[in-house]
């Protein structure tokens, strides 16, 4: 059976992708895992998906040492979709890694070919102009390089952030506040005719206008509710504690008396934060 040689003479100094490499391919052998050997892009999705939420956790909690973990199950994933990828004669981590980085150079031509660049907007409007002008890119639609896989919140606050970077934009902040408001007037309407189809699509506007009105205040939407999720989270534990310490169950409660051990965590947040 092959064994990859993740030995330190073999990783040596340098830095090197090789020993993963190794690893993967020993597990797509066909005397390797039996588990690894069933997988496709289409069935490593979801772990893909979900190694790199748990980033985003490591990021949002500061837990550094678990940030590098995580990291490394995204690079694994990296590597396996690469390796199905060169099975199967399409392209190779070289290539993927090739590919990124010449990327990269031909987007900042300020730094690599010496092009001045003497406003920030005026680098922003560059970055654009440069995808465009690569292979691949959608180039009839101004929206067609967002990807409709992204989550909803995050896939709205960069259709707005694209728009506004042609002038489809409102100048001043008056309006974007107005257009919140009348989107929820909308939405309130729907609810009182008790035309729930109608009123999924005005609960959409006025997420999609909250959105917007977010970012005029340079906010990112994803950022905020999950801060939001997190501390409701937080507040929730507060309260089942609340009830396990009690020795009842959670229909022994009334909303009231849940309220206030929501309430007594609100506090303790407090006092936690002027220590």
């Amino acid at each position: 059976m092959y064994q990859p040689d993740v030995s330190e003479a073999a990783i040596g100094s340098a830095f090197t992708l090789q020993p993963l490499i190794d690893v993967v391919a020993a597990l797509r052998a066909p005397d390797g895992c039996s588990w690894d050997r069933l997988q496709t892009h289409s069935t490593l999705r979801r772990y893909l998906l979900e190694e790199v939420y748990e980033v985003l956790e490591a990021i949002d909690n500061r837990d550094t040492n678990n940030l590098r973990e995580e990291l490394g199950d995204v690079l694994l994933q990296i590597v396996f979709h690469a390796r199905l990828a060169e099975e199967q004669g399409l392209f190779t981590v070289q290539d993927i890694i090739d590919d990124i980085t010449a990327k990269m150079i031909r987007r900042h031509p300020h730094v690599f070919a010496k092009a001045t660049s003497k406003e920030l907007a005026e680098t922003q409007l560059n970055w654009e102009a440069l995808k465009s002008q690569e292979p691949g890119h959608d180039k009839k639609t101004l929206l067609g390089g967002i990807s409709k896989g992204l989550p909803a919140l995050l896939g709205a606050q960069k259709l707005q952030e694209k728009a506004a970077k042609v002038g489809f934009d409102w100048d001043s902040e008056p309006p974007v506040w107005a257009k919140f408001k009348e989107e929820i007037a909308e939405f309130k309407e729907a609810i009182a005719q008790k035309d729930y189809e109608n009123a999924e699509l005005e609960g959409g506007d006025v997420l999609f206008s909250l959105i917007n009105l977010l970012r005029w205040y340079k906010i990112g939407s994803e950022n905020a509710l999950n801060r939001t999720n997190n501390k409701f989270r937080h507040r929730f534990a507060h309260v089942e504690r609340c009830v396990k310490d009690s020795g009842k169950s959670w229909k022994d409660f009334s909303l009231e008396e849940l309220d206030l051990f929501w309430e007594s965590a609100k506090v303790s947040e407090q006092k936690h934060s002027l220590k």
